[in-house]
C-alpha cells in the first residue's frame, strides 16, 4: 500500500513543479509550492525515526512560513493596488518575495535549516532536496528581474557555501554547503540568461545524482567511512575522486563550464568584481574539495573493519558514470559554447 501511496507523491511532486514553470499566475505557482510541500513531506517520513520527524516538521514550518509570506505580499499589494487602480507589484514587495524564495530553497542568508534538514533525511530525499526542489523557486525568481538584489544574495550564498563548508565532516552537510555555493553561481547566470541558467541546473543535478547515488550504494554518511571504504579499492578511489573534482569545477571536468560561462556573461556585463569574488571563493571550496581527495589519493590501508563489503562490486558502474561525463564534458563543450 506505501508503494501505491509513494508514487502517488512522487507524482504530485513532479506536477506540482510542472505547473510552477508552466504558468504566468502567481496565485497558480503559490499553489504549485504548496501541492509540492504537501508532497515533500510524506516522502521525507517514509523512515520512521527521529531524524526523519524531526528533518519533517524543520521542513514543514520554514516552508509554510515562506509561504504565508509570498502570499501575503502578493494579498496586500492587490489590496492596495485596487485602490489605486494600478495592478502592477511594486518593487518592496517583489523583494519579499525574493527573500521568501531564496528562504524556500535553502539559499544563504536564508539557508539555517537547509544543512539540519538534509542530516536528518535519506540520500533519496536528500537528492530531491539538492535538485529538484530548487527548480520552482529558481522558476519564480527568474521572472521577478530583481537583478541587484540578486547580486546581493548571489555574495551571500557563494561565501557562505565556502568558508562554512571547510569545518564539516558530515557527507550531507558538505553537500548542502557546497549546494548552497551553486545557489550562489545559479544566481548569476540568471540575472541575464536563461540559457545558461538551465546548463548549470543540468550539469548540477547531474552532478549530484551520481555523487549520491554513490553514498547510497556504498552506505556512507561521513568522512571517515568515505576514506575507509575507497582506500582499498582504486576503481571505487578514481570514481569518488573524479566526481569531487567535476563538482568543484576543474577543468576539464563538465563541472567547469556552466562557472565558466557564468563568468564569462558576468564580464560581459562589466560585474568584474563579482566575478572575481566568486573565482576566489570557489578556490576555497576547491581547497575542501581537495582535501577530501587527498587522503583517498595518497594512502593505502590494509585492512579495515569499515570496508564496504559491495563497493569492488558496483565499482565499475560508477567508474562508468564518471568518464562518461568527462567525455560528455569534452565532447560538448564546443557544441553548447557555439549554440550560446
Amino acid at each position: 500500500m506505501w508503494y501505491f501511496y509513494k508514487n502517488l507523491f512522487i507524482f504530485t511532486l513532479i506536477s506540482s513543479t510542472l505547473l510552477v514553470i508552466s504558468t504566468n499566475s502567481w496565485v497558480a505557482m503559490w499553489i504549485g509550492l504548496e501541492i509540492n510541500l504537501l508532497s515533500f513531506i510524506p516522502l521525507i517520513k517514509e523512515e520512521k525515526n527521529t531524524r526523519t520527524s524531526e528533518a519533517a516538521m524543520k521542513y514543514f514550518i520554514i516552508q509554510a512560513m515562506a509561504s504565508i509570506i509570498i502570499l501575503g505580499s502578493l494579498l496586500n499589494n492587490i489590496v492596495i493596488n485596487s485602490m489605486t487602480s494600478n495592478l502592477i507589484i511594486n518593487t518592496p514587495t517583489l523583494v519579499i518575495v525574493l527573500s521568501a524564495l531564496i528562504t524556500k530553497m535553502g539559499a544563504a542568508p536564508f539557508h539555517f535549516w537547509f544543512p539540519e534538514v538534509m542530516e536528518g533525511i535519506s540520500w533519496i530525499n536528500a537528492l530531491l532536496l539538492l535538485t529538484w526542489q530548487k527548480i520552482a523557486p529558481l522558476t519564480m525568481i527568474l521572472y521577478l528581474k530583481l537583478n541587484n538584489w540578486l547580486m546581493v544574495f548571489l555574495v551571500f550564498c557563494v561565501v557562505t557555501g565556502s568558508l562554512v563548508g571547510l569545518n564539516q565532516t558530515s557527507l550531507r552537510k558538505i553537500l548542502a554547503y557546497s549546494s548552497i555555493n551553486h545557489m550562489g553561481w545559479m544566481l548569476g547566470a540568471l540575472m541575464f540568461t536563461k540559457s545558461i541558467w538551465m546548463i548549470y541546473l543540468i550539469i548540477y543535478c547531474l552532478m549530484n545524482t551520481m555523487m549520491v547515488l554513490e553514498f547510497k550504494k556504498f552506505n556512507l554518511n561521513h568522512l571517515e567511512q568515505l576514506f575507509m571504504s575507497s582506500m582499498n579499492n582504486p576503481l571505487s578511489k578514481s570514481v569518488f575522486i573524479l566526481n569531487f573534482f567535476s563538482l568543484g569545477g576543474i577543468p576539464p571536468f563538465i563541472g567547469f563550464l556552466p562557472k565558466w560561462l557564468t563568468i564569462q556573461i558576468l564580464v560581459e556585463h562589466q560585474l568584474l568584481i563579482p566575478s572575481v569574488l566568486m573565482i576566489i571563493v570557489t578556490l576555497v571550496t576547491l581547497f575542501y574539495y581537495l582535501r577530501i581527495t587527498l587522503i583517498p589519493l595518497t594512502l593505502k590501508v590494509k585492512s579495515s573493519s569499515l570496508v564496504i563489503k559491495s563497493a569492488q562490486k558496483n565499482s565499475n558502474k560508477y567508474l562508468m558514470m564518471t568518464n562518461t561525463a568527462v567525455i560528455m564534458s569534452l565532447v560538448l563543450s564546443p557544441l553548447i559554447l557555439n549554440w550560446i
